[in-house]
C-alpha cells in the first residue's frame, strides 16, 4: 500500500497531482494549522504574460485554527465572478481553454464556504478529470493520536493505513528520517518532477503555476501521460 500525505491546496501545480496519481492511497490533512502565505487559499495564474497570484478571501479569525475551521468570506459571493472574469479573459485564447473552464466554473462556483470542504471538492473534481485512481482519505477521519507532530503523525496515519510505502514531495526530504520509517516496516520514498515545459502564448515559460495554466496549454491525455512518467523517485 502506497500513502501520501498533504495539505489541501488551491490549484496546486501539477507535481502535487503526481504525488497523488504515484499512490493507493492519499490522506488530505484538514486538522492541520491554516498558514498565511503558503498555497491553502492561493495560487499562481498567467495574466499578460506574468505570474500573478489569486486567492480564495477568508473570513477574519485566529490563525491557529485548523484548516476546516476556517471560511471564506462573505465577500466571496462576488469575488468568485471577478476570479472567473480574470481566468477567462487570460486564458480564453489558450488552446484547451473550451476543454478546462466549464470544471473551475463548477469548483469556484461551489456553495459550501468552508474552507477545507472547498479544497477538497475542487481536488476531487480535478482528481477525476485527469483519472487518478487513489483512493482520498481525510485526516481527521483516521484514528490516531492527533497531537502527534511531523513525521511522528506521518507515521502513525501509514501505520493506521497499513502503508509499506510512503512518498512524499520533494520539499520534504530535511524533514524525515529514513531509519525511521525502515524500523516500522515503511519505505520512505521522495517524488522530484521531470522539467515540465509547455507553450503559453509566445511568453518565455513560467514553471510552476497552478494546474489552471497546465490545462489551458495541454490536452489530458499529454497531462496523463506526465502524471504517470514525468517523475522519479528517490
Amino acid at each position: 500500500m502506497r500513502v501520501g500525505i498533504m495539505q489541501p491546496y488551491l490549484f496546486p501545480y501539477i507535481g502535487y497531482f503526481q504525488l497523488m496519481n504515484a499512490v493507493d492511497e492519499f490522506v488530505l490533512y484538514d486538522n492541520i494549522e491554516y498558514t498565511k502565505k503558503g498555497w491553502i487559499n492561493r495560487n499562481r495564474i498567467l495574466v499578460n504574460g506574468k505570474d500573478t497570484y489569486i486567492s480564495l478571501p477568508l473570513k477574519k479569525d485566529s490563525d491557529f485554527l485548523y484548516v476546516k475551521e476556517r471560511y471564506l468570506s462573505e465577500s466571496w459571493l462576488s469575488e468568485r465572478k471577478k476570479l472567473l472574469n480574470r481566468i477567462s479573459e487570460s486564458y480564453k485564447k489558450a488552446p484547451y481553454f473550451q476543454e478546462a473552464y466549464p470544471l473551475l466554473q463548477t469548483i469556484l462556483m461551489f456553495e459550501d464556504f468552508n474552507l477545507f470542504n472547498f479544497l477538497y471538492h475542487s481536488i476531487k473534481l480535478l482528481k477525476e478529470y485527469f483519472e487518478i485512481h487513489c483512493s482520498i482519505t481525510i485526516s481527521s477521519d483516521i484514528s490516531v493520536d492527533h497531537n502527534l507532530k511531523s513525521e511522528n503523525k506521518v507515521i502513525a496515519i501509514c501505520r493506521k493505513r497499513s502503508a509499506d510505502v510512503y512518498i512524499n514531495a520533494i520539499g520534504g526530504q530535511n524533514l524525515y528520517n529514513n531509519k525511521n520509517f525502515r524500523q516500522e516496516g515503511i519505505d520512505l520514498y521522495f517524488i522530484k518532477m521531470n522539467p515540465f515545459e509547455y507553450k503559453q502564448f509566445n511568453n518565455d515559460f513560467i514553471p510552476f503555476l497552478s494546474i489552471i495554466d497546465v490545462m489551458m496549454f495541454n490536452e489530458k491525455a499529454v497531462i496523463k501521460e506526465f502524471l504517470n512518467t514525468g517523475y522519479i523517485l528517490i
